[in-house]
Order: structure tokens, then sequence, then C-alpha cells
């Protein structure tokens, strides 16, 4: 079938059929098996057949109020540009497209390019491959595939110290989710509850949360301060729990966070029974008390107003003080740095106290961290018939450390895994541009390379050239920065010319951006010469002056001035370009990481984190100054010879 055959009219974003021949036309096409649409010179759906419809899973509605690319995952601006540049008659090559409800094939698409009554249009036939034809680009994947085993080697690590430190801490450890459901537990946790073999705990807990509860006193307090609790806010809360064997349990929870959102509870636990029975033995009988407080590995503190009244020899190991230190006219504000009050909900409503977490400086000069209980013992013993307050602690420093080792390896875990998210995506991103290009100049070249003159095909080769340019330089950096990260980069300090330097640098950077903009050099007088690393200055300042270009107008010029101050170098870059948010500019030196601003412009996210590593390397320092739509300025200070051969 030809265009003579029929005409196609546009009319608000829609083909009309002439005559009843066209009618006819247009039946068959919207009946063939095969997906058939047009599309106009902005990649608008002006066509389309049923088969269309049902592929895409979208309605010939839908359809006419979309463009191309919004199911086409590979479209690429630049080769849409090339063909209707070309005007060719008939193009194949291979996409994906995704349907609605974001499934993904793979397509063989052939594009004509028409004329007709003054109008231009693309007319396209999209069959579905069954078969899968993957370009073989196992000579670059091979380079950077070290780069990626080292990110998830780390992340393995990580996840393994994670573990370790749950593991071998005295503390039980449970992870209950919003449902109810228990989706973690350490080994800790099963020993204290004395969990039989026989039975495991899965997700859904059906035997092992009747064992539980079988286990407890007061039923109802267990499942409101763990079952139901699950489902409480961003509060934290600490119960006592006594079981049916006379262990009281302690329990301290907090909300399990996923970023900003809770997705359910942890709970930390541990025996407090000798703690609880020395403070139910102190309430019976004063003279039992002591025989108690001098046997007992807690701390028990005795305070009344700001003195105290009474320790036991426990407390001199705690703090480092001895008794007789401890009693003579002691400040206790000098031992206590700082206290955390948690409330005590305890199913005896007649107990009543205090959890706190203290934080102590001994006397020579090293912190610990005490969980603490506290009870007002007023007249219970006899000192001048005024109340006393009796503070019972434990040492939990080791818990407190592992706490923060915790923490450090979740946030260790999670960055990590952004570090992976961001070079997978980055990765596959920038590599297809390219290969994109390369393929369909391939292809081009194939079907015409008879036909085409020289010089025509000397441009499609320089295409084919440019884009394995772009692989390898891309390759480069990642190399580049694996060795930076490895501590594989030796700095080399060698005397440099600056003036000279950066002129030579100036004049290679607008020779690779074909002299577009302009570079201004401004330099003190007192500025000649210096020991750097040749090749490191020349990375650094190529990416700052590349970046300064390629973020500014085409009408806007760069400035890079050079001085000394108090024995550093420093170098100034600065455009009149887009701007860094301010959100992002304390994560443009991650590696990988790219600004919610350039999305339009290509880049590896690799640049500066480059640069910052090369930095440091001299021991100099690199800063930012921005404002989105009026500019950047990065400065870059690194010491001078003196301040090297010093060290």
């Amino acid at each position: 079938m030809t265009v003579d055959t029929y005409t196609l009219v546009e009319s608000n974003s829609k083909l009309e059929l002439q005559t009843e021949s066209e009618s006819f036309a247009q039946v068959l096409i919207n009946r063939s098996v095969e997906p058939a649409f047009c599309l106009a010179a902005n990649g608008l759906f002006i066509y389309v057949n049923d088969a269309t419809c049902r592929m895409s899973e979208y309605s010939r509605e839908e359809l006419l109020s979309m463009t191309v690319d919004e199911i086409d995952i590979d479209f690429s601006p630049q080769v849409w540009s090339e063909l209707w540049l070309l005007k060719s008659e008939s193009l194949t090559f291979e996409s994906r497209y995704r349907t609605r409800t974001s499934q993904i094939f793979k397509v063989e698409v052939t594009l004509s390019y028409v004329e007709h009554q003054g109008k231009q249009f693309i007319c396209a036939f999209a069959p579905q491959k069954n078969d899968e034809v993957v370009l073989d680009v196992q000579q670059y994947a091979d380079k950077s595939k070290n780069c990626h085993e080292d990110l998830q080697k780390e992340l393995k690590t990580s996840v393994s110290l994670l573990h370790s430190t749950l593991e071998s801490t005295s503390i039980g450890i449970l992870a209950v989710n919003l449902k109810g459901e228990i989706t973690y537990y350490n080994q800790k946790f099963l020993d204290m509850w004395h969990l039989p073999t026989t039975i495991n705990i899965s997700k859904k807990y059906k035997r092992s949360k009747v064992f539980f509860e079988t286990q407890v006193k007061d039923l109802e307090v267990f499942r409101s301060c763990v079952w139901e609790m699950s489902n409480c806010s961003d509060r934290t809360r600490y119960d006592l729990v006594e079981l049916k064997d006379g262990r009281i349990f302690a329990h301290y929870s907090q909300p399990q966070r996923c970023g900003e959102t809770i997705i359910g509870r942890v709970w930390s636990i541990w025996d407090v029974t000798e703690s609880k029975r020395t403070e139910e033995r102190l309430r019976l009988n004063e003279a039992r008390f002591r025989t108690l407080a001098e046997t007992t590995d807690a701390g028990i503190f005795l305070i009344q107003g700001n003195h105290l009244c009474y320790v036991n020899p426990a407390t001199e190991v705690l703090t480092g003080y001895t008794f007789k230190e401890l009693l003579t006219d002691f400040d206790v504000d000098k031992l206590i740095l700082s206290k955390k009050l948690r409330q005590v909900n305890n199913q005896d409503s007649a107990a009543l106290g205090e959890y706190q977490e203290m934080q102590i400086l001994t006397k020579n000069g090293s912190q610990r961290w005490l969980a603490c209980t506290t009870a007002l013992l007023d007249g219970m013993f006899d000192f001048a018939g005024k109340p006393v307050e009796l503070i019972t602690a434990i040492d939990i420093t080791d818990y407190k450390q592992a706490e923060f080792e915790l923490c450090q390896a979740l946030e260790q875990t999670k960055r990590l895994s952004e570090q992976k998210e961001r070079f997978v995506s980055m990765l596959c991103h920038q590599f297809r541009t390219p290969l994109n290009i390369v393929s369909f100049s391939a292809d081009l070249l194939k079907r015409h390379i008879h036909k085409w003159s020289e010089e025509k095909k000397g441009s499609y080769f320089d295409l084919i050239q440019d884009g394995i340019k772009q692989i390898s330089q891309l390759l480069d950096d990642i190399l580049l920065f694996g060795k930076a990260e490895a501590a594989k980069l030796n700095y080399q300090p060698t005397e440099i010319n600056l003036n000279q330097f950066c002129g030579d640098i100036i004049s290679q950077v607008q020779l690779a951006n074909s002299n577009q903009q302009s570079i201004n050099f401004v330099s003190q007088d007192n500025c000649t010469t210096a020991y750097l690393d040749l090749k490191m200055l020349q990375h650094i300042l190529c990416n700052l002056l590349s970046n300064a270009i390629k973020y500014s107008p085409d009408n806007n010029s760069v400035t890079l001035k050079l001085c000394s101050e108090d024995e550093n170098i420093i170098f100034q870059i600065q455009d009149g370009g887009i701007g860094i948010p301010l959100k992002d500019r304390q994560e443009i030196f991650e590696p990988f990481y790219r600004g919610g601003n350039i999305d339009s412009i290509p880049g590896t996210g690799l640049g500066l984190a480059i640069v910052k590593t090369l930095v440091d390397l001299h021991g100099g320092e690199i800063a930012v100054e921005s404002q989105v739509g009026a500019g950047t300025t990065f400065t870059v200070r690194l010491p001078s010879v003196k301040d090297f051969r010093s060290d």
C-alpha cells in the first residue's frame, strides 16, 4: 500500500480518511495484526490502529494525546532528530515498549518518512520480537565489573557487621511490623524466653505467640506492651513484664523507621530480675538491705537532695571513686552528665518508679552509661525524717556502644545501597545513549554506504567515533574513581609554572568544547610557581571548567581566578549558569549523585567525587557557593610546597 492510495489529513491531532477507497484502506490497517501508527514531527501520535491499542493497553483516545517517548523506553531525541534530517524512506531498528501495566517487551520498529500535501509525518510498524538480541558490550562491562563487585562486597560486609552486632549483644532484640507480625529476633531473645526447639518463630507466629502468652503472669499487660503497641505512633515506651517462673524482663521499645515512615517497632529486652528483687527486699527490711547491697553487682545509691547518704561497693567499680570520696561532701551533679527519663508501665500499680538512662563521668575521665531504676523511700529508712531516693544501677555502656555501632552500620548499609542503585542507573543510562548512536549510525552506513558521498559517510563515522569516546571517557572516570577509593593514587608533586599551566588548561577545555564559550583568566602577580601533582591538578581544573561551560548558557563566559593566600594556592572557577539547589549542595561530592535540576544534561555523577578525592590527596579543601539561576563558584585551596615538605 502506498501513500498515493489514500490521503492522510491532520485534524485535531487525528487523521481523517477521505473517499471510499481510503475508508477501505483504514479498515485494512485497523484490522492488521501488527501495530501500525503515524507520528508528527514532535513525536505525537496522530493515528493508531487497533493492534497498537492492544499492544500498549491504552485506548485510541489516550494514545492520540500521548507522544512516542511515553511508551518507548529507549527513545532517543538525538536519533529522532537525525531521522527527520535524513528524511529516510525506511529505517528499521530495535526498541523496547512499556504498556499501561508496566510490562516491557522488545519490538522491531520500521519507520518511513512521508511528505504529502505539504505535511510531514512518520508511518511506523512495530511488531513484537520474540527473540532477544543483546548488543555485545562485554569489552566495556568487564572494565566496570570490578567497581560493581567492590560495592557488593562492602555492602555484604556492612550487613554481616550488623548481624554480628545484633547476635553478640547481651540484650534480647525483637522487631514487629505494624500488622503485629514478627520480622526479626536474635538468639539472645530465644534464650531468654527458653523457647522449645519444637516451636519455630515464623512471620505469622501463631504457635509461638500462644507460647509467649502462657509464660507471663499478666496477659493483658503483655499484649498491650508488645502485640498492640506495634500500632502506636512514634512514642517510646518502657515496660516491666513478670513471668510465671518469677523472672522480670524490662522491655524498651521505639519506632522502627524507613526514612520518615514508621514501619514497626523494635524491642530491647533484658533481665532485671536481680535488680527488681533487690528493690523489693529493700522495702522489706533495712537490715537485710545492707547485706544485699554489699553483695549485689548492681550499684546502689541512696540520695537525699544533692548528696549521697549511702553507696554500696559496686558503685566504686562503676564510678572509680572510693566509698569515702562519694560520702564526703560529694556533689552528685559532678558525677551525672545527662539523664534520659523513661516512664515505667508496670502491671503492679502499687509499685511506683521510674526508669532512667544516665551518662556518668568516672574519676579517670571516662564516660559510662547506666540503666537505673529509681524509687522514693519515704519513711522506709531513717535519715532525719527526710525522704530518700533509691537508685539501682547496672552498667549498659557496652549496650550503648553496640547501639551506636548498629546505627552506624545501618547508615553505612543505606549509603552503600543508594550508591549501588545510583551506579547501576548511571551505568545503564550513560551507556545506552552512545550505544544507540553507534548502532543507529552503523545501521545507516550498512544500508547506504555504497550510495552516500564520502563527506556524508564521514559524518556518520564521526558520530560512531564520538559515541566510542563517550564510552571510553565513562570507563576512564569509573577506573579513576576506583583507584582513588582504593587509595592506589600516589601524590607526586612537581614544580609547575601556574600561569602557563592555567593557560594550557583553558586552551584544552575550549578546544574540547569547540570554542563555543570564552574563559577569562585572572592571575595575581605574586602567584607564579608551586609544587603540585601535575596530572591531578589537570584533572581538577579540566573537570571544574568543563562543568562550568556545560551548565552555563552559550552567551555566558566562565572565569578562572588564580591567587595565593597564607602559603596556599587558590583556584576559583566562576560561571553564570543554572546554579545548584541548596538541598543538593551537601551531596554533590558523593559518587554517582546528580543535582535535581540537571536531568536533561548528560553526566555520570563521578566528576566532582573524583575532584574531591584528588583535592584531599593534596591535603587541600574545596568549597562551593551557588544561587539557582545566577551561577556557581567552586574554590579549590591547595597547600604550597612549604606545607608539603615540612610534613
